[in-house]
């Protein structure tokens, strides 16, 4: 059954996320270990017992949750003799579970991913002053819908334009939204005069994934032009593209492109499906990419693994 490996993104994060996993197995305490090292901070405790809010921050949240994607992976390889190569077809990653997903498919070891997802998370968030931008989400939504507000929300009633983009397309009628927070307020309200089924500020701390994320974009060309890509041993399918890459140079410039660009989920899923995936498997904390698979995908097979539970789950199902 053509397998892909889906590893999720930030909102996944939870208080206790890879605890059961750090106790019950040596190959998960080495990436945790790994992370701590590289990052000079117990990220590891502040992941197995909080708080919630600084667990939360983006700079910690990013590195986190790949922390939790590969521990798990190591221990489906060293406990279960599962070897991706040969097994998964496809991998991909949503926003920042893209950098899981080339590490999982060595693209990156662990210390240069958790760097380089360090280095995002500060980027993104001091890329924008707090309180400028926003994000939402418009539950209901289909992409042509979306973007048709946001051009109209766009144009503030003083005749200023402001950035409101696209940042998420999810699937099953969710769409995110990113930008300056007035052009965002006033998306929601169109949204739901417009009578879309659900319209809200998310609680998230910059605009992600919008063209105000554009120095973050640059001090993320920056660092990956130094660091050491090699070719992944599984295709990625790239969130900017919703195409297979490959290429080390072409990860690079797709990675670069991402900060500003449209996670293109629904498509990413469509691509998987094309190429004969018929079974996603989430890496990691949470089940939000399960459920979404679930929905856009309602013939194939979903199941999340983050847990010692799912793992020996998973390894039955082989």
């Amino acid at each position: 059954m053509p397998l892909a490996f889906v590893f999720p993104g930030q909102g996944s994060q939870a208080v206790g996320m890879g605890r059961d996993l750090a106790a019950a197995f040596p190959a998960a305490r080495e990436v945790f270990e790994a992370v701590d090292e590289t990052l000079k901070q117990s990220l590891s405790r502040l992941m197995f017992e909080g708080p919630v809010e600084e667990l939360t921050m983006t700079a910690n949240a990013q590195p986190a949750l790949m922390a939790v994607s590969l521990a798990v992976l190591r221990v489906l390889e060293q406990e279960g003799g599962f070897d991706l190569k040969s097994r998964v077809a496809l991998v991909a990653g949503h926003s920042l579970g893209e950098y899981s997903a080339l590490a999982a498919a060595l693209t990156f070891d662990v210390p240069t991913t958790a760097r380089l997802l360090r280095l995002r998370g500060e980027a993104m968030q001091k890329a924008v002053p707090a309180g400028i931008g926003a994000m939402a989400a418009l539950l209901g939504a289909e992409m042509a819908q979306a973007r048709s507000i946001c051009e109209r929300a766009a144009e503030s009633p003083e005749g200023m334009h402001e950035v409101v983009e696209a940042a998420n397309d999810n699937g099953g009628g969710q769409v995110v939204i990113s930008g300056h927070r007035g052009a965002v307020e006033r998306a929601v309200e169109m949204a739901k005069a417009e009578g879309i089924r659900k319209a809200m500020i998310l609680p998230v701390s910059a605009p992600f994934h919008s063209s105000l994320m554009a120095p973050a974009a640059d001090a993320m060309a920056e660092a990956l032009a130094v660091a050491e890509l090699r070719p992944p041993v599984v295709p990625l399918i790239a969130n900017v593209s919703a195409a297979k890459a490959t290429d080390p140079a072409e990860i690079r410039e797709l990675l670069v492109r991402q900060v500003t660009g449209t996670v293109r989920w629904r498509e990413c899923v469509g691509t998987m499906l094309e190429l004969g995936v018929d079974r996603f498997v989430e890496i990691g904390s949470g089940k939000v990419l399960t459920g979404l698979a679930k929905r856009l995908a309602p013939d194939a097979q979903a199941m999340s693994v983050g847990n010692p539970a799912d793992i020996e789950a998973f390894l039955k199902s082989l």
